[in-house]
């Protein structure tokens, strides 16, 4: 059996996790079902099993998402949810992760509000750069909202409490039903045609997500984007949140605090102001006292007692400054010109002239050492010469001759004779002499000593 075709099971459970994600269906899902087993972790993470008559999955909505819920899942509650399915690799089982969470009955009103704010994103309306900064003094205030609701009165009594030099514009509008987007709409447009506000206040009181849907239409979301004047919006509650508060240049958490934004507090203002004028009081006190404290060293110093002295003093710092930059100048001249001629004697001794006239004498000096060389070998050649004829001459047979010695061959002049071995008794040989040859025959030998006794041979001829 190979072991090697066996695999751990962890690693097939990453293969079908890997299964889930890259599965584009299960990765952007909206799903609906019954809570069971509701339990919200000490970590703020909410566990949950979500079901219907014939199926059921565990789930999980993490902190990061489940606070923004405007309800508190309970068990038995019917919903619906937006999020993706994966793995849990420990257990091996696949579960839910919720993204968003919204009390099944509201589910297709929250479809269209995701698609909406998704759509928006894309386009840029939410991003931070294109929204503006709202004034800080602003003393026209526009109210966009039900002239009969809460929020109207909050509004007002907020701004004037707090900033009453304010005045206030309000332009009445519906803000639930049929009629209410448009409404929105005409009542943006004319702000925007009056330019009589310096930011306007957009909103109404809380409700259910029904009551709050104008302020979830595209046609509203455009108003507030393409306004010219500043938008703050303030819809339902603080854990309310609409289309328009993503695309407002600023979103308050609820009507009153949407006053509080737009105006400053009068007390605060005053407060801040008292405060500066002690600071600046402080900061121009300190500032004449430095300019009075400079004063009196002034009047006190050399220069406005002693004129005239200061005068012939500075005369006299000038001559001491005048004759030291006349040294120093002749001393930087006199640098110069050394620098000059060294770099004139430079150039000379690099000129085409002078490298040529040097290059001259020396190929001249070259000649001259180059035949003294060449004398000295071919003399010293000589001399070798001349022993070697020397030593060639003293080791001539003909030269040996001289002194009376003798070659003797055997008939035909091609052997020569070096032991009475080689030689018979009558047998003919030439005897060679310096100035000729004598033709002879053996009549006998003699043997060289040896040991002490003599061999003795004789034939006659």
């Amino acid at each position: 059996m190979q072991n090697n075709r066996y695999v751990p099971i962890s690693a097939v459970t990453r293969y079908i996790k890997r299964l889930f994600e890259n599965d584009g269906n299960l990765q952007e899902v909206w799903v609906k079902g019954e809570l069971s087993n509701v339990k919200m972790h000490s970590r703020g993470h909410l566990y949950f099993t979500l079901k219907d008559e014939q199926s059921r999955v565990s789930a999980v909505m993490f902190a990061g998402n489940n606070k923004y819920l405007n309800f508190k899942p309970e068990e038995g509650m019917k919903v619906l949810i937006q999020g993706s399915f994966s793995v849990y690799e420990p257990q091996g089982q696949y579960q839910l992760y919720a993204k968003t969470m919204q009390q099944d009955g509201v589910g297709n009103l929250f479809l269209a509000y995701e698609a909406l704010k998704n759509k928006l994103e894309l386009e840029g309306l939410f991003d931070v750069s294109r929204k503006r900064q709202l004034p800080k003094f602003p003393v026209r205030i526009g109210v966009i909202t039900s002239p009969t609701g809460a929020a109207v009165r909050d509004i007002f009594t907020t701004i004037k409490r707090r900033f009453p030099l304010a005045s206030i514009t309000l332009f009445p509008v519906l803000v639930q039903g049929p009629g209410a987007a448009p409404s929105i709409v005409r009542a943006i447009g004319q702000a925007n045609e009056i330019n009589n506000a310096d930011v306007l206040i957009v909103g109404r009181g809380g409700g259910s997500i029904e009551e709050l849907w104008a302020f979830n239409e595209e046609m509203v979301a455009r108003a507030i984007a393409d306004s010219n004047l500043p938008v703050i919006s303030a819809v339902g509650h603080e854990t309310d949140y609409t289309i328009a508060d993503f695309v407002a240049d600023l979103r308050a958490p609820t009507p009153t605090a949407a006053a509080e934004l737009a105006v400053p507090h009068l007390d605060e203002l005053g407060d801040r102001l008292q405060h500066r004028k002690v600071r600046l009081k402080r900061v121009m006190g300190e500032y004449y006292f430095g300019l009075q404290q400079s004063l009196m060293r002034l009047q006190k110093s050399y220069a406005f007692k002693y004129p005239t002295q200061l005068i012939r003093q500075k005369e006299q710092e000038l001559d001491r400054s005048m004759d030291k930059l006349k040294k120093t100048a002749a001393i930087f001249v006199g640098e110069q010109q050394k620098q000059l001629i060294q770099a004139q004697r430079h150039l000379a001794l690099f000129s085409p002239t002078g490298q040529l006239k040097k290059a001259s004498e020396r190929v001249e000096s070259l000649h001259k050492g180059l035949i003294k060389e060449s004398n000295r070998h071919l003399k010293l050649h000589q001399t070798n010469f001349s022993h070697k004829i020397s030593r060639l001459s003293s080791l001539n047979p003909l030269a040996i001759m001289e002194r009376g010695y003798s070659l003797t061959y055997k008939k035909g002049k091609t052997v020569l004779v070096k032991s009475i071995k080689q030689v018979k008794t009558g047998e003919a040989l030439t005897i060679k002499l310096k100035d000729g040859q004598i033709d002879c025959h053996i009549i006998g030998t003699e043997e060289s000593l040896k040991n002490g006794r003599k061999n003795e041979q004789k034939n006659d001829v």
